[in-house]
């Protein structure tokens, strides 16, 4: 894959969405629990184009909306739309697959900003899996299955990667950092939705060429996690408040993960506010120390929080914007109890 970054020293920063509806209002949200290591939102409640999936299918050659869903029409020619998108993958040039305001607003408010305190900066790009299996043909069978779309596929996301890297880029941050948004990678391996490991291998090599700086990889759900850490992401963002303890299942390759750079984003608090109203500061903090016994037996304590983040579990919204922002600023205290008592 692309490089592995700093070390992040059990910092805190967010995940995917928010329920804000008012970009400026949800990044001054970010900026002021995660001034370290901001991301750019996504908005899914501006309207469908801003949510996952549709912000960056948006990329593809020949894409539909019927019925509310996203289609390419396989049998007709994009031909010439799809060699524009193979030049550009030669080329390097991501010029044609810059985020939009219609599509990125969160990100686009974010680089406006000054973030001359930030040590990292996080964007996001739904992965190739997820839309590969969300954008279908007119026989709704996903994209993905088809060998040449998926191939497409891999090369049009890695050109949108590009462009949103080199969006933080321009910030003149130290670091920068695209996580590739996932949800469906909890149907590797699965019978009912057989996706190929060398598909998912390929595409995310295709990205990983086009990016100079961190690329990791976001899964919400349970996964081969073997797999994900073979694949080598500067970091693997979990639920590890509901995956914890199949996560540490790995503790042998999660600790040689973390010897070799990587680093894992713990996504120890609950996005989702009923489950969130459930916990204080102190229970989060006892789940992060329960993380930290699970892999005493295979990571030195020191070494385990200097290649970690602490995040929300996935992105926030099934909250109000009070309570996300809440969510945010829990995320930076339970960060700063993992970091004390390391």
């Amino acid at each position: 894959m692309a490089r592995f970054i700093a070390p992040t020293a059990g910092r805190a920063t967010g995940v995917g969405g928010l329920p804000h509806a008012d970009p400026a209002r949800a990044v001054d949200g970010v900026l002021a629990a995660f001034p370290e290591v901001p991301y750019g939102p996504g908005l899914p409640n501006l309207g469908p184009c801003e949510q996952i999936v549709w912000n960056d299918a948006a990329v593809l050659p020949g894409l539909e909306v019927v019925e509310g869903r996203l289609v390419v029409d396989l049998e007709a020619d994009h031909a010439e739309a799809m060699e524009e998108v193979y030049v550009a993958f030669v080329e390097n040039d991501a010029s044609a697959f810059a985020p939009t305001p219609g599509t990125y607003s969160g990100l686009l408010e974010l680089v406006s900003r000054d973030l001359s305190g930030a040590v990292l900066v996080k964007g996001q790009v739904t992965g190739p899996v997820t839309v590969g299996m969300q954008v279908v043909d007119r026989t709704r069978r996903p994209v993905l299955y088809d060998e040449g779309y998926a191939d497409l596929l891999g090369k049009a996301l890695a050109l949108r990667a590009r462009a949103v890297e080199g969006a933080l880029a321009a910030t003149g941050a130290p670091e920068t950092l695209v996580v590739l948004n996932e949800p469906y990678w909890a149907s590797l391996g699965s019978t009912v939705v057989p996706v190929q490991d060398e598909t998912v291998r390929a595409a995310v090599q295709d990205i990983a060429s086009q990016v100079e700086g961190g690329l990791g990889i976001h899964c919400c759900s349970n996964t081969d996690w073997g797999f994900v850490m073979d694949l080598d992401p500067a970091v693997l963002s979990i639920d590890a408040h509901q995956t914890a303890r199949e996560f540490l299942l790995y503790a042998e390759q999660a600790a040689a993960f973390l010897e070799r750079g990587g680093i894992v984003a713990w996504g120890i608090v609950p996005a989702d506010a009923r489950l969130f109203a459930e916990e204080t500061e102190g229970t989060l903090a006892r789940r992060m120390a329960a993380v930290r016994e699970g892999l005493a037996e295979y990571v030195d304590p020191d070494l385990l929080v200097r290649q970690s983040l602490v995040t929300p579990t996935c992105g926030i919204k099934f909250a109000t914007e009070e309570e996300a922002d809440r969510i945010q600023r829990i995320t930076a205290a339970v960060a700063r109890a993992w970091r004390e008592g390391a």
